[in-house]
């Protein structure tokens, strides 16, 4: 591993694919010249609509969106992570699939969902994502030369503290979660909670957002991140408008943090 910049992109998507890739490459193409060498998209950066019409047009979506990650990586020559897309599960629904590719245009790893969005919040907005999405059962890791060893994950998984340990166990140096935080729980949770996850695993955390209103009543917080292994936001991309955080990954200082705070050594429940 060595030092590197990464951009954890925000979006505002919506249900038009074609708009959406648009989106996502001028922001792709902004990191690049910034010298990013990781791109990260956030969850739902290809289609952000309807769930019935999600998993009616699943096979299409993930077609699209593993064509366009393979290109994007190959054209700007960066590591790209396509946050959460549906994939067909063959059996009416469908996967919420993370992917990484290289600057080769090659899929380097994949990681389905495990934790299942199905709440009842009290603004009023009511989310089943087990309605049209089946829960992945592999914890995920890819260890990288030029990067590190990252850890994925998708959005809800960030509450879920014993999937960050499993990912640490299996050498995770960088947390990768792209989310699509509702505007009513991101408001008080969602920075708490990225910093719990770099602070408690001493790993830097980048986190990709989804951000404003995409359809009907659908909003997201937005505040795409990047936090470093003691919980400092290196970078945040606000919480009103598509952007890009932006910070530098330095294993030096994970290091000596890890050597400061060596808690995942003290660990006696492990």
């Amino acid at each position: 591993m060595q030092s590197y910049l990464a951009a954890a992109l925000q979006m505002t998507s919506t249900p038009d694919l074609a708009g959406n890739f648009q989106q996502a490459e001028e922001w792709i193409d902004f990191a690049a010249r910034r010298g990013c060498e990781l791109v990260t998209l956030p969850e739902n950066f290809a289609f952000m609509g309807p769930e019935e019409e999600k998993v009616r047009l699943a096979p299409e979506i993930a077609q699209r969106a593993e064509e366009f990650l393979a290109k994007m990586a190959q054209r700007y020559q960066v590591f790209v992570l396509g946050g959460g897309y549906p994939v067909p599960d063959g059996q009416g629904k469908v996967y919420n699939t993370a992917a990484l590719y290289s600057p080769e245009g090659r899929e380097l790893a994949r990681y389905r969902k495990i934790h299942l969005f199905d709440v009842n919040l009290p603004d009023g907005n009511t989310y089943r994502e087990s309605n049209t999405v089946v829960s992945g059962n592999e914890v995920v890791v890819y260890q990288e030369e030029r990067l590190g060893t990252l850890g994925l994950s998708v959005c809800y998984d960030v509450r879920f503290p014993e999937l960050y340990r499993s990912l640490v166990d299996r050498g995770a140096e960088v947390l990768l979660i792209p989310a699509a935080f509702t505007a009513y729980t991101g408001r008080d949770h969602w920075q708490v909670l990225l910093q719990c996850r770099a602070i408690e695993n001493t790993c830097y955390v980048i986190a990709p957002a989804q951000v404003g209103t995409h359809y009907a009543r659908r909003q997201c917080h937005g505040h795409a991140m990047i936090v470093d292994p003691w919980g400092t936001i290196l970078a945040d991309a606000g919480g009103e408008k598509p952007g890009a955080a932006i910070a530098e990954i330095d294993p030096e200082r994970l290091q000596l943090i890890r050597r400061q705070m060596p808690s995942l050594q003290h660990r006696r429940l492990a």
